[in-house]
């Protein structure tokens, strides 16, 4: 399970900061670790020396240029923060986070990716946007400051929790399951197989897709976004797609395209109209002509 698990550091001015996160993962047996443009040299005496015996995963780490680099294979994306500053986003505590990996990771195609911001500024709000939900370490409100590597040992000690806690249920079943271990369970046949869930790439595909597709039929405006994208892929996002879902979704779009043919307003109204149908949506009052 742990080896599914990627920190994702993203503009790291500090190579200390790089070292001391390596320690850190290492103690708690991360060894996955991105850098998505970091404003520092990676390898460097002091990052070697702050790692502490862990300097193999500054020597290991990928550098990406984009966040979309760094996780393009994850499954579920979580983003370190204290608040979304201009749109509310699914918020989770380090614990929640920790009980929610098992399952998240029961297929073996899923990854995880945990990331966290600039140590002077964090998450910028497109790259928390990116992310499934956020976490949110409750720290001393009059205090709240943590250093990067703090944080994430916080985050890898829950995910190292939550391992040790799998690892002893699967070695030690219960006397429930110990019963019920002989008895004939439901055909498989009459079971939906399990389908992976959709991928950081193929959500970007697809949001890109649907943003398309609503330009083409004049619902969206990329000089007026009023936050659609952004609220769009909150609900997404929170819905945690499956691949096959996610595929029947861009079929619906790739349909629309071809049903509007550039005649789009013809078909749903004036320009006017779709603009005050949009402001509805937006749970704004609808504008008088």
């Amino acid at each position: 399970m742990l080896e599914r698990i990627r920190i994702v550091l993203i503009g790291t001015s500090h190579p200390g900061n790089i070292g001391a996160t390596a320690r850190a993962m290492h103690n708690m047996g991360l060894a996955d670790l991105a850098l998505v443009a970091p404003r520092c040299e990676v390898i460097t005496a002091d990052s070697v020396s702050r790692a502490s015996g862990a300097d193999a995963l500054v020597h290991d780490a990928r550098v990406v240029d984009s966040l979309e680099q760094a996780v393009t294979d994850c499954t579920l994306v979580v983003g370190a923060s204290a608040r979304s500053r201009t749109l509310p986003w699914p918020m989770i505590t380090p614990r929640e986070l920790g009980e929610r990996l098992p399952a998240e990771l029961a297929t073996p195609e899923a990854r995880i990716a945990l990331v966290f911001g600039r140590e002077d500024s964090g998450l910028s709000n497109a790259e928390l946007q990116r992310c499934h939900a956020h976490v949110h370490i409750p720290t001393n409100p009059d205090f709240s400051s943590l250093n990067l590597a703090a944080a994430v040992q916080v985050l890898a000690y829950e995910c190292r929790l939550a391992w040790l806690a799998q690892a002893q249920t699967q070695n030690k079943p219960g006397p429930a399951q110990a019963q019920t271990q002989n008895k004939p369970g439901p055909a498989q046949d009459d079971e939906e197989e399990a389908q992976p869930l959709a991928s950081h790439e193929e959500l970007e595909h697809y949001f890109a897709h649907l943003e398309r597709a609503l330009i083409t039929i004049g619902f969206h405006d990329p000089a007026k976004p009023r936050q659609l994208m952004a609220r769009l892929r909150r609900v997404t996002l929170r819905s945690r797609p499956e691949r096959m879902e996610l595929n029947i979704l861009r079929g619906i779009l790739s349909a629309t395209e071809k049903a509007a043919g550039g005649q789009a307003l013809g078909a749903r109204g004036s320009e006017p109209e779709l603009q005050r149908e949009h402001d509805t949506h937006q749970g704004q009052k609808p504008t008088q002509d």
